[in-house]
C-alpha cells in the first residue's frame, strides 16, 4: 500500500466505484480510485484540486 493517508469520499455509497483523496508528502493533491488504490494515481496541485471542489458544489447547488 502506498504511504498516503488516502481518505474516501463521504458521497461513497458502499460500493467499489469511489474516489480516495490524500495529501501525498511533496503537497500535492493524490486521487485513486477506491477499487484499485495502489493502481493510478492522478496527481494536482492543491488550487486546481480547490477550484475543482468548489465547481462542482456550485454545479450542484444550481442542478
Amino acid at each position: 500500500m502506498s504511504a498516503h493517508a488516502w481518505q474516501r469520499s463521504s458521497y461513497c455509497a458502499q460500493g467499489e466505484a469511489c474516489v480516495n483523496v490524500a495529501e501525498a508528502p511533496t503537497g500535492a493533491i493524490a486521487l485513486t480510485e477506491s477499487g484499485d488504490p495502489t493502481g493510478a494515481i492522478l496527481r494536482t496541485t492543491p488550487a486546481a484540486w480547490a477550484a475543482l471542489v468548489r465547481t462542482l458544489k456550485e454545479n450542484h447547488a444550481h442542478g
